[in-house]
């Protein structure tokens, strides 16, 4: 008998072969939905639409906080991302180096966010920026006739200002006219393109990342993917089953970027940035699984406690379901 579930997660390269159907999980028909991960989240964390999806992994922790639970994960992460490059400021706002944050405002979409969660701690870790040294502001990033809100309800430490801003603003034109000074986020404003005040923190993004990774060994995971509690208790089958299924679309994501007969992808020298990424993060760059994430995943959630979203420190071990991190051996 076949078990037919909902997957709702962007249509990642890493996710192309579970899309198409060139791998089917073992006794699972999936029917994938291809969804912006804003949506996504929304749904699933508001109103728990789907068997399987991508969670925010902040998110999904703090759902882990609830007196029932709704979902539990499987060390598969959909989406990984470097955000030191993900930081804008005001050109005019007396900041030139990450130090010079201390004492600003800071524009984030949710303060629950992933993005935010890492940049916080890196920026309090590396640099010595405090929480409680600057003032944050949360809303939309652009214009919306609709406020912006937090997906998950929590609360905030004592020491740490967060403001929502007003119906009608938005962060990316409030960060050019200079009413606040810089902005943690995951996307790019779009101010950044259409404002000469707006610029990056981190000009040369590139070289700080990777010395990033060569002295921490992080390449930071955003999300996670987690299946409906109830699905999962009355099947617990099927957390081994997808992790083995994902697995498998991601060493088929690798093929094509070493293809040379033709292109794959619309990037002229593909080759030469697959042979940088190599040099600085290793030939599996991208990794899934509990073992090789490990230290990642502890160093997020020290970064989650610490900021008031975790009620207690979890450890890694905790976020996932037990049969899915460990397997048979001959």
């Amino acid at each position: 008998m076949v078990l037919h579930l909902s997957f709702a997660c962007w249509d990642y390269d890493r996710m192309k072969a579970i899309e198409d159907g060139r791998v089917r999980p073992e006794g699972i028909d999936l029917t994938f939905l291809n969804y912006r991960v804003e949506e996504t989240f929304f749904r699933q964390l508001r109103f728990h639409e789907f068997d399987i999806s991508e969670l925010s992994l902040s998110s999904y922790v703090m759902t882990l906080q609830q007196d029932d639970p709704p979902f539990i994960a499987i060390p598969v992460f959909p989406s990984r991302f470097f955000r030191h490059q993900s930081i804008f400021i005001n050109k005019n706002a007396g900041i030139s180096k990450p130090e010079d944050l201390k004492g600003k405002r800071i524009g984030s979409p949710e303060y629950q966010m992933t993005a935010p969660v890492w940049q916080r701690g890196i920026m309090e870790e590396d640099y010595g920026i405090a929480m409680d040294s600057v003032e944050f502001f949360t809303g939309a990033i652009e214009p919306s006739a609709t406020e912006r809100k937090a997906k998950l309800a929590h609360s905030l430490p004592a020491n740490v200002r967060v403001t929502p801003i007003s119906a009608g603003e938005n962060l990316s034109q409030m960060l050019a006219d200079g009413e606040i000074d810089a902005m943690f986020s995951a996307t790019s404003p779009s101010s950044y393109k259409t404002s000469a005040n707006v610029i990056r923190l981190f000009t040369n993004f590139k070289e700080v990342e990777a010395e990033y990774y060569q002295r921490t060994k992080i390449f930071p995971i955003m999300h996670v993917v987690a299946l409906k509690r109830s699905v999962y208790n009355a099947n617990p089958w099927i957390a081994k089953t997808l992790t083995k299924a994902f697995a498998r679309s991601l060493d088929m994501a690798y093929e094509p970027l070493y293809e040379r007969g033709a292109l794959r992808y619309m990037l002229p020298w593909l080759e030469e940035h697959v042979e940088e990424t190599a040099k600085h993060i290793g030939d599996r760059w991208w990794q899934d699984g509990f073992e090789e994430n490990k230290h990642v995943l502890d160093k997020f959630l020290e970064y989650h406690h610490r900021q008031g979203l975790s009620k207690r420190r979890l450890q890694p071990e905790e976020l996932f379901a037990p049969n899915a991190l460990e397997t048979f051996v001959l």
